[in-house]
């Protein structure tokens, strides 16, 4: 079947989902017939989620919407009940100040979400991801077996996985961060989600949610394993996690669901077809790989040292056609404010991917 699967989208209003469409694609042609079906559903879904993503306002426009609080961390969580991805958001099970569930699924995703404001408001002074006190709402045990997470302009979406080769979306507190990192994203920079400047969104998305995990674990750059989604990827001898910061590429190799990772770490090899709209999650691994780097180049923990030169570069910097090129040079003049030492290592970053 020659089916294919975008879950961003050309226009203004583009769904961000952590799982890649190639990913999906691969497990579309799985010799296990069950895994087929998951696939085809996973892409059926994502399609309805598109065609109810393009009918909302951007991001920006929604000032005034019920996400809005006078400011300060403010969590809803809705139980999805397995029903399809248009009937969003739920069921309220959890808000803000209430006791936990002991639903693991509801309470990660409050618990993760708190951690993302948390560590916004206390390393960046952001009070959440629009800087005006925006409610983060999340739906959980969303459709049948789905495998992915998104955040869809108003609020994040966690499949329950397939039991295969993904457990439940919501266990890894640096998914929960990437995905919201997309709201932060949008109401700054709000990067094209196309071509260059859509790799630099995703990228900007690892980053931050990395940092979110390596925040609330209080590690240093030697300690952090740089693996993104790594709780919810059921082990198996041929897969870790869903992107590995440190060594793209790599995060999967000839798993039967999931294929060969196809990040690159350099500039010579980046992706220039038409899949994934122009190869978002793809091309984003040479990004990351220089940010991991430059961030162990200078050692220490990573939020403290390159994470603020990033979130400049990203709120103050860049606009929604910035290349790659530019976000280089941003991140290399920002550095320099720490520096010659510091902005040596963020050049020499960028210099070994080939930027």
């Amino acid at each position: 079947m020659n089916t294919t699967c975008h879950c961003g989208s050309l226009s203004h209003n583009p769904l961000h989902c952590i799982l890649p469409p190639h990913v999906l694609e691969h497990m579309l042609n799985a010799k296990d017939k069950k895994v087929r079906q998951i696939a085809l559903d996973n892409i059926i879904a994502s399609a309805h989620m598109r065609a109810v993503r393009s009918a909302l306002p951007p991001e920006r426009a929604v000032m005034g919407f019920t996400t809005l609080t006078p400011g300060g961390k403010y969590r809803e969580v809705y139980d999805g009940q397995h029903k399809p991805t248009n009937q969003l958001p739920g069921k309220l099970v959890r808000n803000e100040g209430q006791k936990p569930t002991k639903d693991p699924a509801t309470d990660e995703a409050y618990d993760y979400a708190g951690d993302t404001y948390d560590f916004y408001s206390g390393v960046f002074k952001r009070d959440s991801l629009d800087n005006h006190g925006l409610r983060l709402i999340s739906s959980v045990h969303v459709g049948q077996n789905w495998d992915n997470a998104f955040w869809n302009g108003r609020q994040m979406a966690y499949g329950d996985g397939d039991g295969q080769a993904f457990g439940r979306f919501t266990q890894s507190v640096d998914v929960v961060g990437h995905e919201l990192t997309h709201g932060v994203v949008s109401y700054s920079a709000d990067l094209v989600y196309q071509d260059e400047p859509g790799a630099m969104n995703e990228h900007f998305a690892d980053v931050f949610g990395t940092l979110v995990k390596q925040w609330k674990n209080n590690q240093t750059v030697k300690q952090a394993d740089w693996l993104l989604g790594k709780e919810l990827v059921i082990p198996a001898p041929t897969r870790q996690a869903i992107r590995n910061m440190a060594n793209p590429g790599t995060a999967f190799k000839n798993d039967p669901y999931l294929g060969t990772d196809p990040q690159p770490k350099h500039i010579k090899n980046k992706y220039k077809g038409p899949s994934d709209n122009g190869g978002v999650h793809i091309n984003s691994g040479i990004l990351n790989y220089a940010f991991y780097l430059a961030a162990t180049a200078i050692g220490g923990k990573a939020w403290e040292t390159v994470g603020p030169i990033w979130y400049v570069a990203l709120t103050q910097r860049l606009v929604r056609t910035s290349s790659f090129a530019d976000l280089a040079k941003e991140t290399i003049d920002i550095a320099g404010k720490q520096g010659a030492a510091v902005q040596n290592a963020v050049k020499a970053a960028w210099k070994k991917v080939g930027l």
